[in-house]
């Protein structure tokens, strides 16, 4: 697939929307960065191999390759390249692109032809409109911080950020997927769009089962209690710590033989999985001795060979020297004109193509930069098959089919985003062996628990049609044939080697239509060396390195809260299909998208990465708080587990919130800059904490919001369903 031609404005900085762009850019899409004289914020992130160095950021260089940079002072130098984009995608507050003179819906009307997409933490509209935010506010806004670490024993504990930054990241993805997709049709009608993307919105939509239990059964789940599979968490080995998780019966079974049947095991109290449940304490002790002799590496193989889900809790040195990543292409070298020969992870995804790849590095910041387009370039018409394309106020995908052939999470998570987007999606499903979704027993209390009552499946699957078909059977294979014939999309996540062994590979599959776009979904890629290995979502924290960078400062590893691979990989297979939908416009050539829950989670881990490349160290654990920037952290309010996260991004912010709070704390001479303050940051959140706790957290959130300091609650379930 290629994306060349298509030209895109960012008005970006830090994470989500350069994320957005790079992902085009990286296909070949020509990408003009627009920066002020002072540059990205990402410029001042780090990590650096010595001294600060604007243009050798490793967070900035990561999330910018392929691009090209042009220095803004005010908003009559970005008329002429507005009026040559297709796709501006900006991050940029309402008052910040008002400096510079730009009112999306001011533009949105004089250019109707350009999709805009408009990426902040809470959206353009509502309550929330005008609240400043980081990172951590979005995570703990959006409750995803409020699960994690999953199911831990530790209710003095705050809820906890996951490291980096995740939710820009995740909206960058969906954004780009998005916008896309808007350009398809745009390509089409002559008719773009105003995107308004909420962060905090699309970090709901990612929670698993924790909002939907809330909205079915009225529970609150939280990052303390129990997991709803068992056994399922993170071991001692040997040499280091093993992720297991059984998620049906038989891998239970499995992996009592691999254990020798030890008599413990025939107690009769773990022989299913409520029973695991009622006895997680015991059922991790006993595994806990069992893994403790053994290799990470011995029990992920072997355990693997036996069909156990086991993954290696890795660092990032662990997976930078892995072969299954580097057969595929994962980690490429880029070669930076300031930061020297760099190794950078590659794509989410490999296409069949293999256009993908960080060709250029990063842009400098150049002063006197002043870059153009290219010439205006001709709508293009497939020479294929023509489908019914959307209207001008139609939803983008309108026209489109997809034949959903996934199950459980990650492909009905990206079936499900296709559908919001408008497409048909046409679920195939087996009566025989009805799909985990349907089988998790999450129901509202009034209701007899059946496989249309699951509140998992209903969410995931929402909008879809139906279609029963046993694929054991030659007549349901030809009926899928029939359907691929009128299709656009194929969309499965069956273990590597099934679709194949069904008979309905890509080359069988493009021989019937050589249109289709067929989108394949596992664990660990269908090529390279592990290829045949299971992964569920909860296995690629452990795999991509993010579990090794997040916990509690001085603590252990700790899961992410979410089985974040499976949204992750969906929203990447829907990037990949959107962009292979434009591509195929122009070529008249459909694709195969390969998608793994491993890269694609890892491509997420930019900053840990490039720690570990630039400066041979990853950074250590520490909870809520922020590398350089001091308070930061989730703090204890009023309340039974209520908390707050708070965070000063420059020196306005800490005086506001040190005015708020009062008590000296503004004139106390250990605070008086960033330096102290994160020396002496104990103190400090000592001192705040004095305050939050004797307030409610959302007085704390509308006061400090008020004087623009990044605050907000850390949103459980049912806050989030009221909200």
């Amino acid at each position: 697939m290629t994306l060349a031609g298509i030209r895109v404005l960012e008005l970006g900085e830090m994470v989500s929307a350069p994320y957005a762009t790079k992902l085009m850019a990286d296909l070949g899409a020509d990408v003009i960065k627009v920066e002020p004289p002072t540059g990205d914020r990402a410029r001042y992130r780090g990590p650096f191999r010595g001294e600060v160095d604007l243009d050798a950021s490793g967070l900035f260089l990561g999330v910018n390759t392929n691009k090209r940079s042009v220095v803004v002072v005010d908003g009559a130098d970005l008329e002429p390249l507005i009026a040559e984009a297709d796709i501006l995608v900006t991050n940029f507050s309402t008052a910040r692109l008002a400096a510079l003179g730009i009112d999306l819906d001011a533009l949105h009307a004089a250019r109707p032809r350009l999709v805009i997409c408009s990426i902040t933490p809470f959206g353009l509209t509502g309550p929330y409109a005008g609240f400043v935010a980081e990172e951590i506010t979005v995570s703990h806004a959006g409750g995803w911080a409020y699960q994690c670490p999953g199911a831990s024993p530790e209710d003095d504990q705050p809820p906890l950020k996951v490291f980096g930054h995740q939710t820009g990241f995740q909206s960058g993805m969906a954004a780009a997927m998005v916008s896309l997709a808007a350009f398809d049709k745009a390509e089409h009608t002559g008719i773009g769009d105003l995107i308004d993307f909420s962060a905090m919105a699309h970090t709901v939509g990612m929670l698993e089962a924790a909002f939907i239990a809330g909205s079915y059964t009225g529970d609150n789940p939280s990052r303390l209690g129990s997991r709803l599979l068992q056994p399922w968490g993170i071991f001692p080995c040997l040499d280091g710590l093993v992720f297991l998780v059984c998620v049906e019966q038989d891998q239970w079974s499995r992996l009592v033989e691999f254990m020798g049947r030890p008599e413990w095991t025939e107690m009769g109290l773990f022989d299913t999985n409520e029973l695991r449940g009622d006895n997680e304490d015991l059922l991790s002790l006993y595994i806990s001795e069992w893994t403790a002799q053994h290799t990470v590496d011995e029990l992920w193989r072997e355990g693997q060979a036996r069909r156990i889900c086991f993954a290696p809790v890795q660092t990032m040195a662990d997976m930078q020297g892995q072969p299954h990543l580097e057969e595929r292409g994962f980690v490429v070298e880029v070669e930076h004109p300031v930061a020297g020969s760099i190794a950078h992870l590659g794509a989410p995804f490999v296409d069949s193509e293999r256009r993908w790849g960080p060709l250029r590095p990063a842009p400098v910041l150049d002063p006197e930069a002043r870059p153009r387009f290219g010439p205006v370039r001709a709508a293009p018409s497939s020479p294929g098959r023509s489908r019914p394309g959307p209207s001008g106020d139609s939803r983008p995908l309108e026209g489109v089919r997809v034949l959903d052939l996934s199950w459980v999470w990650a492909g009905p998570y990206c079936g499900m985003h296709l559908g919001f987007l408008g497409a048909e999606v046409i679920k195939i499903e087996s009566a025989q062996r009805p799909g985990l979704g349907r089988r998790l027993a999450i129901y509202p209390p009034d209701v007899e628990p059946s496989l249309n009552a699951s509140a998992y499946f209903n969410q995931w699957d929402q909008g879809k049609l139906s279609c029963e078909l046993d694929l054991s059977e030659p007549s349901s294979i030809r009926i899928i044939e029939q359907l691929v014939a009128d299709s656009d999309v194929v969309l499965e996540n069956f273990a590597t080697g099934v679709m194949d062994r069904l008979g309905l590979s890509y080359e069988r599959l493009s021989a019937i239509n050589p249109e289709i776009i067929v989108a394949s979904i596992s664990g660990y890629g269908s090529t390279g060396p592990l290829a045949s290995f299971m992964g569920y979502g909860p296995t690629t924290g452990p795999l991509s390195g993010l579990t090794s960078l997040t916990g509690y400062a001085g603590g252990q590893p700790r899961e992410l809260g979410i089985a974040v691979g499976d949204p992750t990989a969906g929203i990447t297979a829907g990037f990949a299909i959107a962009a292979s939908l434009v591509s195929r416009r122009a070529t008249g050539r459909g694709a195969y998208v390969d998608v793994s829950l491993w890269e694609g989670t890892a491509s997420n881990a930019i900053e840990g990465w490039m720690a570990h490349v630039l400066t041979g160290t990853q950074p250590d654990r520490m909870g809520n708080r922020d590398e350089s920037m001091a308070p930061h952290n989730c703090y204890r309010a009023l309340g039974d587990d209520e908390w707050v996260s708070i965070a000063c991004a420059d020196e306005t912010q800490w005086r506001a919130l040190a005015e708020v709070i009062g008590s000296g704390l503004g004139d106390d001479a250990r605070f008086v800059d960033r330096a102290g303050r994160k020396q002496h940051e104990d103190e400090l959140d000592a001192l705040i904490t004095q305050w939050t706790r004797t307030h409610d957290r959302w007085l704390i959130t509308e006061a400090l919001q008020a004087v623009g300091v990044p605050a907000f609650a850390s949103m459980r379930p049912l806050d989030l369903l009221v909200d």
